[in-house]
């Protein structure tokens, strides 16, 4: 791949997208910025497009068009707005798209990169849970390369030898276990939104840091890692190690585990996917091997949280279950968010949406990805509405 390499980032103005930046920055000789694309953070979209020059900036509200276009009048940097722009994101065919739209909003954008046989770098594991035999397929048929940027997932694609696959006991995913890893269930009900988004290891956005306080998060990473490795959800654990220093492993027949171990930052990840199959330096932090220790493995407990129990049945039912799953996580953990429920209740919500789903769907194309994944949106919200009125 020629130098410098031609990047896009799908949701810059998180914190996938702005560590992605950092990384960017610190090797201007290796890549250039081609388009940046938020959601509705205009004034942080003109900011990160005029700091690193970006060729085109693309706002999905398009009521915040003319504050973009007002914001960076007078420079060469396009503008543009819309969901149809946003999908179109990687149509000039840059090197590498880096997949960080927060949920399932960015999935098309992602296919068409993937038909294009652009190399993405994805965070956005709900895209991979909806649609994950589709997107395969995608990428496989254009020659496209998938790289992971969830630190679990990068790890083991760093580790998993892939002339040995018939060689794999197991692959183990590790959690830090969140913020209420020692919290009663029975309290449960009464945390805040502010207790649920404040991560004891890692600087996420809102929507990431609920799912792993519901180790949500985790039990989509079971579901990203079956379709991303090719390897039964039946030989994929979970463990929780409180530490987030060794992020994943994979066990081998001879009883051997590898492992890789880092620090607790997003940019070890985002750098080795930008520079892949090289390894470039990072600008992110370095880990203390001696003095971060020790590190402690603990068994989940399922029966807390229950997301992890929920998933193996779900990925036992088939892909329109696993559509709703993440589906009602979303809308659930928004309506949070937003404190119209209770932090339990995402479960709740999780669990009488897949209870009440048409067992005879079946996915065939991304228009049924789509149509399942709407479907289960709408119930979702009307199972919300019920939840309020009859407090």
């Amino acid at each position: 791949m020629p130098l410098p390499r031609l990047v896009t980032i799908l949701g810059a103005t998180g914190s996938i997208g702005t560590n992605a930046l950092d990384v960017i920055a610190a090797h201007p000789d290796k890549f250039k910025v081609d388009t940046l694309v938020a959601g509705s953070n205009v004034d942080k979209l003109a900011e990160l497009s005029l700091k690193y020059n970006a060729r085109r900036a693309i706002i999905a509200d398009e009521g915040q068009y003319g504050a973009l276009k007002s914001a960076l009048s007078g420079t060469d940097i396009e503008v543009e707005c819309g969901q149809s722009s946003v999908d179109g994101a990687a149509l000039n065919k840059p090197d590498i798209v880096i997949a960080a739209i927060v949920g399932v909003a960015g999935l098309q954008a992602v296919m068409k990169a993937l038909a294009l046989g652009v190399t993405v770098a994805f965070a956005s594991k709900e895209c991979l849970v909806a649609a994950g035999e589709i997107m395969m397929k995608t990428a496989e048929d254009n020659n496209a390369l998938l790289l992971p940027l969830d630190s679990e997932h990068n790890a083991i694609f760093q580790v998993l030898d892939p002339n040995q696959k018939h060689t794999i006991s197991r692959l183990v995913l590790t959690a830090s276990g969140g913020p209420f890893l020692h919290t009663p269930i029975q309290d449960f009900s009464g945390i805040t939104v502010e207790q649920a988004v404040d991560h004891p290891n890692w600087d996420m956005g809102a929507k990431i840091s609920v799912d792993s306080a519901t180790m949500m998060n985790k039990a989509l990473e079971v579901i990203e890692a079956k379709y991303l490795f090719k390897v039964p959800h039946r030989k994929i654990d979970v463990v929780i190690h409180p530490q987030s220093k060794i992020h994943s492993l994979v066990e081998y027949v001879d009883g051997s585990y590898l492992c890789q171990i880092g620090p607790s930052d997003m940019r070890t990840a985002i750098t080795y996917c930008l520079g892949y199959p090289e390894r470039i330096a990072t600008s992110g932090e370095r880990l203390d091997f001696v003095n971060s220790g020790p590190y402690e493995f603990l068994e989940p407990d399922t029966a807390k949280f229950r997301s992890l129990s929920l998933v193996r049945n779900v990925m036992d039912a088939g892909q329109a279950h696993e559509i709703v799953f993440n589906a009602a996580n979303e809308i659930a953990v928004n309506a949070f968010l937003s404190r119209k429920i209770k932090f339990s209740t995402i479960y709740e919500i999780i669990e009488e949406s897949l209870e009440s789903m048409d067992e005879h769907v079946h996915i065939t194309t991304l228009e049924d990805v789509i149509e399942q994944d709407q479907n289960a949106r709408r119930h979702a919200e009307e199972l919300i509405k019920n939840t309020k009125a009859e407090k």
